[in-house]
């Protein structure tokens, strides 16, 4: 329901519409992620008495829905075209721990890769969401980090891809250029067999020769939500490559869906063609999601492996009550243990090999950068400042070893899989506890232990003025 003064979420599924009052002069509604097409031939819009087109028919239930003349159920039916399944980790597992690769139904090639890149079982969210990818269902798969939720995605597409191996098959949007290069390595890593082609379209690089590689029709696009639309913007014959895709992924879906890349998804889900499966995934869920989820208008799998906000058992969190003017005191200190065997909390045997430093902004990411390099500790900084061609080198020297200290803004916060960071540390708190989630979640991947270390500067006080 819309509220005066209030950003309406994204709508991921289409929905029954219930009767609107004309205005005076309507503004464009923001179309519902399977409602923005390309027109079809066989349902195309119809222009209304009063100017307006009526929707086409949604692209999964394939009934007309117009604003004017809403579907109706009666008493005790149903409608079989919005078919929510919910689960969560406390429901029963159709497949056990136990279970296989090859027991969730993917190629063989598929179920070689996975034993070549070390993945001897499925997770709980893969066991759960991979069977009902391949059946074709709409997948929305909400897990902590590093839960396996790139796979739980990738395999379906890759699966389907070994039997249509043409055109685009998978569209995949990240919110950060960061996040998005290691969807494309990892897709790469995993259609190898294959000989997959993958283009990843992120900022800070040649816009032209992405464009040139799109052009290419490879068989899955990686990209954010900005260059993928300014690249069909610029040339608009590049939203037929879009014409046979047969997937569409939002990876961190609660951040794709925020208001800052609407406009830039209307253009994206413009070029989409009626059929096709939508797969999110997120560690957290947000109200966009929510709202996504009770409108769900296809036959859609939803699994929540826990409920709120929630960290991995394996990692242990800590925080330091600290005066401001002392924060770098302590951070050196805690450094200086990195790649030793004592830990910063005193707990023996543990061993710290790298560790991410996440700070509010690029100034202080900046000045912690030059603070750690005059005192000699090898370091390296991830902002927004810097060009796309630095931060994938700061990343790749960070994740290659050849630098254990990582100082970043929340770009680096998101689905970034590092296996060996054992050390988080919080220099300045995060706004949302959301954010403190992807943080944390840095560390303690795939069953791991991890360590996090949060600064606190500020306590605050709730008093009741009657008390002064």
């Amino acid at each position: 329901m819309e509220v005066a003064g209030e950003a309406q979420p994204f709508r991921l599924f289409s929905n029954k519409r219930t009767k609107l009052k004309p205005k005076p002069k309507p503004e464009p509604e923001v179309q519902t992620l399977l409602e923005a097409q390309i027109p079809n031939p066989a349902a195309t819009a119809v222009e209304t008495d009063n100017g307006d087109p009526e929707p086409a028919p949604t692209a999964v239930s394939g009934t007309t829905q117009s604003d004017d003349s809403a579907v109706k159920d009666g008493p005790g039916e149903s409608n079989p075209a919005s078919t929510i399944v919910t689960e969560t980790s406390q429901s029963d597992d159709a497949l056990p721990s136990t279970a296989t690769f090859a027991d969730l139904g993917l190629s063989q090639w598929l179920v070689d890769s996975c034993d070549a890149l070390g993945m001897r079982r499925p997770t709980a969210v893969q066991r759960r969401c991979i069977p009902r990818a391949l059946a074709g269902e709409d997948v929305l798969g909400i897990a902590e980090t590093g839960s396996g939720k790139t796979a739980a995605f990738a395999l379906p597409i890759l699966h389907r891809l070994g039997e249509d191996p043409y055109g685009v098959a998978a569209l995949a949007l990240a919110p950060t250029r960061e996040l998005a290069a290691q969807l494309a390595e990892q897709f790469r890593a995993l259609g190898a067999q294959l000989g997959l082609r993958c283009l990843a379209a992120i900022g800070g690089f040649d816009s032209l020769a992405q464009a040139k590689g799109l052009a290419r029709r490879p068989h899955v696009v990686v990209a954010t939500p900005g260059r993928i639309a300014t690249l069909i913007k610029n040339d608009p014959d590049l939203a037929k490559v879009f014409a046979r895709t047969k997937f569409l992924v939002l990876d961190e879906a609660d951040r794709v869906l925020d208001a800052n890349f609407e406009e830039d998804l209307r253009v994206i889900f413009g070029c989409l063609p009626n059929k096709r499966q939508t797969f999110l995934f997120s560690a957290t869920m947000s109200e966009n999601l929510r709202s996504l989820l009770e409108l769900s208008g296809n036959k859609s799998y939803f699994f929540e492996a826990y409920e709120g906000f929630k960290t991995v058992e394996t990692l242990k969190q800590h925080y330091i009550h600290i005066p401001a003017d002392g924060k770098e005191l302590h951070l050196i200190y805690l450094l200086s243990k990195v790649n030793q065997k004592e830990d910063p909390t005193k707990m023996a045997g543990d061993c710290i090999r790298s560790a991410i430093v996440f700070v509010s902004s690029c100034r202080t990411c900046y000045f912690l950068d030059v603070l750690l390099e005059e005192l000699g500790r090898p370091a390296v900084s991830l902002h927004s400042y810097k060009s796309q061609p630095q931060r994938l080198s700061s990343l790749s020297r960070f994740k290659s070893g050849q630098v254990p200290v990582l100082i970043s803004t929340d770009v680096g916060s998101r689905g970034l899989d590092i296996p060996t960071v054992d050390l988080v540390i919080n220099y300045d708190i995060p706004r949302f506890p959301r954010d403190y989630i992807h943080r944390v979640g840095r560390t303690a991947r795939a069953s791991r232990g991890g360590l996090s270390i949060s600064f606190v500067t500020q306590v605050r006080s709730i008093l009741d003025d009657s008390f002064h």
